[in-house]
């Protein structure tokens, strides 16, 4: 399709982007709308350095790929520098969400019903004082095409609704939200029961939660809050691009390692349904399973095509972009901590006095994490107990992770329809995230 330049690497990441977006006010509509564009980005590599560049003008990419040429050195074995040699030259189409899954088929109005369907559960709670809702929808059809021989179609789409709803009860206020998306509209449909459940949850929260005595607690963590724990403290981790030429981080990296429990296993995969489903990544690279820890010991990391030449390293299907602007960097898909085999009640059983976060408001961390609750309960004598305001639930990653002493059979994968990583200001990438509920034997809880 187009004339790649001669003696260096080169390839063009085209996007074809239909989206929609939804918001209602306490029932006024603020915004209602669908945008539809084309661009590309297109990368030049000559053995030492890349050049960039990105356009809406689709015409124009063979003259881009001509002056991004102009600008680099040509390289007669190119093709046997290492990050040119890992790079896939994948090709065929992989269109998944082109026929009636393709969330397009539906009118802007019926996605307008989708979401107030869900209305009526936060208005008529008369503790919500205020409340939001907001859909969104995204079909991303990509086209890919190197020097090496890459000629490659898939495509991407998420589907998902928040209701974020504020409650004020005397001089208490609290702030929460259903969030949900997947990979297709139907995923977001016949949810009334959860949202119901999630309001009445969020009512007796607000009546009776006490502020918690601070200390040192067994800590039962959600699905969720395993999840945004696995990302933050042990997924950025293992994106790879942070260890280039860092000694220390090599060191303590190591293959092989013991970083955690022996029940413990750390996997991100862009397979998985959801919104971190990436078939393919933005180097044209195919996804992987890959276990970061596996039983306790530390087993892969993540890559790009650069990161996995220089360490020496498979590639992961890891290289992804927030969008044709920007150049891919490492970044995580779905990431989740693997099931176990105890039931919730066995996994509560053996605890005199303990602590549940059920859900968050955020988390973040690297050496160390912080995990801020947005519901929390107290956990007496193996049973889910009186809910509690905490602020954060802190510790030392390593630490935790050696110290996770139960899994659940049951396991849950989320996807928010809102937010996303945050990585090099490329925001917000959507990423999924998940687990069983998880034992950690002792947080500092505040």
């Amino acid at each position: 399709m187009y004339s790649f330049p001669d003696l260096l690497y080169s390839d063009v990441r085209i996007e074809d982007v239909s989206k929609s977006d939804i918001v209602v006010t306490l029932g006024r509509t603020d915004n209602m709308k669908e945008q539809r564009y084309s661009a590309a980005f297109i990368r030049v590599f000559d053995g030492e350095r890349w050049y960039f560049s990105a356009t809406t003008d689709l015409d124009s990419i063979q003259d881009e790929l001509d002056r991004l040429a102009s600008l680099a050195k040509k390289n007669r074995s190119i093709e046997e520098h290492g990050v040119v040699r890992k790079l896939q030259a994948n090709k065929g189409s992989y269109l998944r969400f082109d026929g009636d899954l393709n969330v397009f088929k539906a009118s802007l109005n019926e996605k307008y019903d989708i979401l107030s369907s869900y209305f009526p559960h936060v208005e008529k709670s008369e503790l919500v004082k205020f409340w939001r809702g907001q859909y969104i929808d995204q079909r991303v059809g990509k086209r890919f095409f190197s020097s090496k021989g890459a000629n490659l179609e898939f495509d991407y789409q998420r589907v998902g609704f928040r209701l974020l709803f504020q409650m004020a009860k005397d001089e208490e206020q609290f702030m929460e939200r259903y969030d949900l998306a997947g990979n297709e509209l139907d995923s977001i449909k016949g949810l009334h029961e959860e949202v119901r459940k999630t309001v009445e949850t969020s009512e007796d929260f607000i009546r009776n939660a006490r502020p918690v005595v601070s200390g040192s607690y067994p800590v039962i963590l959600s699905p969720e809050a395993a999840g945004v724990f696995a990302h933050e403290s042990f997924g950025h981790k293992s994106e790879a691009d942070f260890m280039i030429g860092d000694r220390t981080m090599m060191e303590e990296w190591k293959m092989g390692r013991r970083v955690g429990s022996e029940i413990l296993s750390i996997v991100d995969d862009g397979n998985k349904p959801g919104v971190g489903n990436v078939i393919f990544d933005d180097e044209g690279t195919k996804a992987e399973e890959t276990y970061l820890v596996r039983e306790g010991l530390l087993s892969g990391r993540l890559h790009s095509a650069e990161t996995a030449a220089a360490l020496g390293e498979e590639l992961t299907g890891n290289a992804r972009a927030v969008n044709f602007e920007y150049e891919p960097i490492v970044r995580m898909t779905t990431t989740f901590i693997s099931p176990g085999e105890l039931s919730f009640d066995e996994l509560l059983s053996g605890i005199k006095e303990g602590v549940y976060v059920d859900s968050l408001n955020h988390g973040s961390g690297m050496s160390t994490f912080t995990l801020a609750p947005c519901r929390a309960y107290m956990v007496r004598n193996g049973k889910i107990a009186e809910p509690v305001k905490i602020s954060v639930v802190t510790g030392s990653v390593f630490q935790t992770l050696n110290e996770i002493e139960g899994l659940t059979e049951e396991f849950k994968l989320l996807s928010f329809a809102l937010g996303g990583c945050g990585k090099m200001e490329q925001y917000p990438l959507p990423v999924g995230f998940g687990g069983p509920y998880v034992r950690v034997r002792s947080l500092s809880v505040h």
